[in-house]
């Protein structure tokens, strides 16, 4: 018990999961192959419908209400007790833009152009990219490189800004929304099996551990038919 009382809810003592950090992707259904036929909506609907209810906390509209406009480029430290509630920065879903599903309802998945959003995990305290913003590239992960003809990124060039760190924690970082970076595959080859590989990159980031293939980078495949 006595134990006990010296430990912090706020912080923990011991921490496993460290910097660097690992990343996941949204839609994320059925494993790490999202496959769907652009003429058959029964196939990308479900893909669509779960990205639709992970951006609702990001809807423009809530993010004015719950959250405050911060200076770019720069961490927003905050000082004060660590049971202080913390101020989080707003990320709205329209930064996403052609991933927002705002003006194309479908992320792209009825074009065969599918979106993907890309999230860091979160670790208490941590500044990522050591003051400089982490960014995001994709590559096909075996074969022709061609398979993967055109990836655009969003918000801006594809990077994650330094205003939504340090992470305060789930107790007194309440209204936090982790920052996303949105890949637009434009051009992939149809009917095709395309392994793709999306990485961190930046200072401190490791992205080439064979034993972990979270920890700053994910494989995913796409299929997309006809």
């Amino acid at each position: 018990y006595v134990m006990l009382l010296t430990l912090s809810p706020y912080t923990p003592r011991y921490r496993d999961r460290v910097s660097p950090p690992g990343v996941m992707i949204r839609p994320h259904l059925n494993g790490f192959t999202i496959a769907f036929n652009v003429s058959q909506p029964s196939t990308w609907q479900p893909y669509v419908d779960s990205m639709h209810r992970f951006l609702e906390a990001y809807d423009d509209k809530i993010q004015e209400e719950k959250n405050i406009e911060c200076v770019s480029g720069q961490y927003f430290i905050q000082g004060g007790n660590e049971n202080e509630e913390k101020k989080a920065c707003q990320f709205k879903r329209s930064l996403l833009q052609n991933c927002s599903g705002i003006e194309d309802s479908t992320f792209g998945y009825s074009k065969g152009q599918p979106c993907i959003l890309l999230k860091m995990n979160r670790i208490i305290g941590y500044r990522p990219g050591a003051g400089v913003p982490v960014s995001v590239d994709c590559k096909v992960l075996k074969g022709n490189e061609s398979d993967l003809r055109s990836v655009d990124f969003y918000p801006g060039n594809g990077t994650f800004d330094l205003m939504y760190y340090p992470y305060y924690g789930k107790f007194t970082h309440v209204n936090y929304t982790s920052p996303l970076v949105a890949m637009h595959f434009t051009d992939v080859r149809r009917n095709y099996l395309v392994p793709i590989q999306c990485r961190l990159n930046g200072k401190g980031i490791i992205n080439d551990l064979n034993s972990d293939r979270f920890l700053g980078r994910i494989i995913f495949t796409l299929s997309i038919g006809k």
